[in-house]
């Protein structure tokens, strides 16, 4: 049914739970989580602020708002519109579980929106790089008042030993956060109201809702041996430390500064910093010093910084043993793929442990049998960074069935750009790596085998498929470890030739793209490529200040840069740039763009609209998905639906709008997460 009112919404909470540390889903399921404000719009009109903390009167929810907050004639707006949608749940003693979909369908993300418009996360962020005036842009003294109100703090003499700051400890302040939370849905309100020519697809708004089902459903944690890789990891990391100030004489070894300048004096070498690979690069040398070689080997294991992942899963599991919100809907927005919270599980370290030893290795760990663990495993701190993946379980009595794409990106890339021999090679016998490596240097396919000369050539194809498609050179090879995986920087620029002269009409998709990107930035017209599986556009909404380069995708969804441009590179020549959000600088500030970066966001586009249909696909099929990671999903499976099969068979079903695309999958079941 059609909407008849909108409610734009924000709240302003409490918690003694570091939301930061252990994300929405443990900080409201705290006993000491309260709602302090609501403040509300219905229908743009002005913005009403309810003090639930204060007392009186005016703690009162209107019971017209209470109806209306499940009424799906009212559709709520919000930013970050699933800490508001919980956080109420949680309020009102509503089961979210119960109510899923129905209630979830009613609410829309402005962060979203934004997401969906090449716009970055944060709300004050976003309003800036919109431009709202002044008067419609956040409060800069947000950040100091909810310090103040919303988290626990120290008790003092001054403050009279208080753990909480409560309205009537200081009532100006009071008074601005009531007008801060006020102003929160004026700018949510203004930036709707900005983007409203370019609304989120149907498509996309329901994989939202099901991702707020997935993130809610959480997936199950084994407590035993996060606290027995807890306990190791403290244990060894303490005697590391002891002895490196033994060695070195330092009162910090685990200074950079200090560390660096006692490496240098030590060994004679140049020691620019103290990164994982220039540690790796040291040891790899010839050094003089037998201390020094020791100090980098404990540098080494003391830099398993994925450990702290572990710490990160004890702070973030409920009481059910469940931890939730891995996942961040349209986190990279330059595609929409999702993005990783918490644990980060798009990035966990791998899995090297041969698998019928990780059952051991798990149960020696939750023992804390370090003496063992060190004898089968080695290094302990290596051990429990491999390991950190299956501290994810299987609920009781269920099993985990895990399925992911089979190199995606490389299959997607090639019916974009109608690249017909690596097609055929994903349609029959699948081994794009030997195939690309015959393809580049003329060998027959049968002979690059195991245990013939002609295989080394498989390296060659391999880091050259996942290296170069997306208009890579010789700094792409080396970036993918070419050199540490036993090829010649001399080789490098022949490997570079030999796989672009293999692939003749990937490098054409780069260069069309390319052209169709600047012609229409040049011309505002709608360019049109392969019978209209992508299109190119400048649209734009003058009345708002609006202008994006948009690339309608197969799917339908849209990838759009802001404020498109021609420029001038660093190497003089034209450019293409738009302005986005600068991953190293964190600034929202001018960037380059070029065919093959235009390729790469579109390729992964579509491998994440691919993934996008495929969980929709086995959430409909009754397969309860726990999380995902890039091209992979995981599914917590009953006795009834743990069929592997069946999971593969679904996700290889090709959607209706890239026929032609060979999909395949490949899986296993177990009863922990691990990387096959």
């Amino acid at each position: 049914m059609d909407a008849v009112h909108h409610l734009s919404i924000d709240i302003e909470t409490y918690s003694d739970v570091d939301i930061g540390k252990a994300g929405l889903y443990k900080y409201a399921q705290s006993p000491a989580f309260q709602i302090l404000l609501i403040a509300y719009s219905l229908d743009g009109g002005p913005v009403e602020v309810i003090d639930l903390a204060s007392g009186g009167m005016s703690s009162c929810i209107p019971l017209w708002l209470i109806n209306a907050l499940k009424d799906p004639a009212y559709i709520k707006h919000a930013y970050n519109a699933a800490f508001e949608w919980y956080c109420l749940c949680r309020h009102f003693r509503w089961n979210p579980e119960k109510e899923g979909a129905a209630f979830l369908r009613q609410w829309r993300c402005t962060m979203l929106h934004g997401l969906y418009c090449g716009y970055t996360a944060g709300l004050d962020a976003t309003g800036k790089a919109l431009g709202l005036p002044q008067d419609k842009q956040k409060l800069a003294t947000g950040k100091a008042l909810i310090k103040y109100f919303c988290i626990p703090c120290a008790p003092s003499k001054t403050n009279g030993g208080r753990t909480r700051n409560l309205p009537h400890h200081d009532p100006g302040k009071w008074e601005l956060f009531k007008a801060y939370n006020a102003q929160d849905v004026v700018t949510e309100m203004e930036i709707e109201h900005r983007l409203s020519r370019f609304p989120v697809p149907e498509e996309v708004q329901a994989q939202w809702v099901t991702d707020q089902i997935i993130n809610l459903r959480g997936v199950a944690v084994d407590r035993a041996m996060v606290e027995g890789a807890l306990d190791l990891d403290a244990a060894v990391r303490q005697e590391y430390l002891q002895e490196a100030m033994r060695l070195s004489g330092l009162d910090n070894p685990n200074s950079v500064a200090q560390l660096t300048a006692w490496l240098q004096e030590e060994t004679g070498e140049e020691v620019a910093d103290l990164r994982k690979t220039t540690v790796s690069d040291l040891l790899g040398k010839d050094l003089s010093s037998e201390s020094a070689r020791r100090m980098l080997e404990i540098r080494q294991e003391l830099g398993k910084t994925s450990n702290k992942k572990y710490n990160a899963l004890e702070a973030a599991v409920c009481a059910d043993g469940r931890v939730r919100g891995l996942l961040q809907f349209y986190g990279a927005n330059r595609t929409g793929r999702w993005a990783g919270r918490i644990v980060q599980p798009q990035n966990l370290p791998r899995t090297y442990i041969d698998g019928d030893l990780l059952p051991m290795a798990r149960q020696l760990v939750e023992s804390r049998q370090r003496g063992a663990l060190q004898v089968i495993f080695g290094s302990v701190p290596d051990t429990l960074s491999q390991l950190i993946r299956t501290a994810f379980t299987a609920s009781p009595g269920h099993t985990l069935v895990d399925a992911d794409f089979s190199a995606i990106e490389a299959r997607v890339i090639a019916w974009l750009a109608g690249e017909e021999w690596v097609l055929d090679v994903f349609r029959t016998h699948g081994k794009i790596y030997e195939a690309t490596a015959s393809q580049m240097f003329n060998i027959p396919l049968e002979r690059i085998k195991k245990g013939s000369p002609e295989y080394s050539y498989r390296q060659k194809g391999k880091v050259a498929t996942l290296a170069l498609g997306y208009q890579g050179g010789t700094g792409s090879l080396v970036s993918m470890g070419a050199l540490r995986n036993g090829l010649t920087e001399e080789e490098l620029p022949d490997i570079v030739d030999r796989w672009r002269n293999a692939n003749p009409n990937i490098v054409n998709f780069w260069y069309t793209v390319d052209a169709a990107a600047r012609e229409a930035v040049n011309t505002g017209r709608c360019i049109g490529l392969w019978d209209g599986r992508l299109a190119f556009a400048r649209e734009s909404d003058p009345d708002n200040d609006l202008d994006f380069l948009t690339i309608r995708l197969p799917s339908g969804r849209k990838l759009y840069y802001a404020k498109p441009h021609m420029g001038v590179n660093r190497f003089g020549q034209p450019s293409l740039g738009y302005w986005g959000m600068n991953q190293k600088t964190k600034k929202w500030e001018r960037l380059e763009t070029y065919g093959g970066k235009l390729v790469e966001n579109i390729t992964q586009a579509v491998a994440r609209d691919c993934l996008a249909e495929a969980i929709d696909r086995l959430e409909a099929a009754g397969y309860p998905v726990v999380f995902h990671i890039h091209d992979e999903v995981v599914i917590d499976a009953g006795p009834d639906k743990a069929d592997l099969d069946d999971v593969i068979r679904i996700m290889s079903q090709v959607p209706s709008w890239a026929g032609g695309l060979p999909l395949n999958a490949d899986g296993w079941v177990n009863d922990f997460f691990k990387k096959d």
